[in-house]
């Protein structure tokens, strides 16, 4: 349980430091999102799952010695 309300604060930590440092650039973001389809965003989507996913498995394969 320690474990998950750790990464939920680190997300809104490095989301927050988003919002405060670079706006204007993640509102360029979200205006392009409008311009791709449901697939398009889904496979984005999907792409960081698996990223996230595995650097999660190397973190606790390689640093929880």
């Amino acid at each position: 349980m320690d474990n998950i309300v750790m990464a939920i604060g680190l997300v809104l930590v490095i989301e927050g430091l988003l919002y405060a440092f670079v706006p204007g650039h993640l509102r360029g973001m979200a205006s392009k999102l409008g311009g791709l389809s449901d697939e398009q965003i889904r496979i984005i989507g999907m792409a960081a799952l698996g990223v996230g996913v595995l650097l999660i498995w190397l973190a606790r394969v390689f640093l929880h010695a």
